[in-house]
């Protein structure tokens, strides 16, 4: 199975985010982004990709001792940014930015794979399959402040990739598990 851990934004957070993402939907060359769903809307903490089932119980182990050891903290849906020439559009983040990375690199250890990567946190709300001018997209979101809220928790999300090629199907996710930031240790 493929396995990420995320922070995921409250209902409310991502409704917010929404509005903007519809009026992004509405500007000139919009149809040549892929636009992601709001119930797959997270901050990814750590990428574990192609998991075996029996590694998964060890991992939720490591996430759990993960999460005890954080304390709760605040964050906020906050600005934008871009990957690869406009392949990629993200809403960004305002807050404790630095607890949010100090889990991303404790979620990463969890795993215990060695590898480490630079972390970034993002909310992708769009890909392209070219490289585009995204500054009119960037314009909206630069303005765009979202309500803070608390993360409390870390998930364990299960990625299950579109199967059918039917154009513009979504990645669904599912949550296999969470863990309460804070709850002891």
């Amino acid at each position: 199975m493929r396995l990420f851990a995320a922070v995921l934004p409250p209902e409310d957070v991502t409704a917010e985010l929404a509005v903007v993402v519809d009026e992004l939907r509405g500007l000139p060359g919009a149809e040549a982004l892929r636009w992601t769903g709001r119930p797959g809307w997270h901050f990814t903490l750590a990428f574990y990709g192609e998991v075996h089932e029996d590694v998964v119980p060890e991992l939720s182990a490591g996430l759990e001792r993960t999460a005890r050891r954080a304390a709760p903290f605040g964050l906020a849906v906050r600005g934008g940014g871009q990957f690869g020439d406009g392949r990629a559009l993200w809403a960004g983040v305002a807050g404790d930015v630095s607890a949010l990375r100090q889990l991303a690199e404790r979620c990463e250890e969890a795993a215990a794979t060695g590898e480490h990567r630079r972390y970034r946190a993002h909310l992708t709300v769009a890909r392209g399959r070219d490289a585009m001018d995204v500054r009119p997209y960037l314009d909206r979101l630069d303005d765009f402040a979202g309500r803070s809220w608390t993360v409390s928790e870390v998930a364990l999300v299960r990625s299950n990739l579109p199967r059918s090629g039917v154009p513009g199907e979504q990645p669904r996710y599912e949550v296999v598990g969470r863990w309460g930031l804070g709850a002891g240790g």
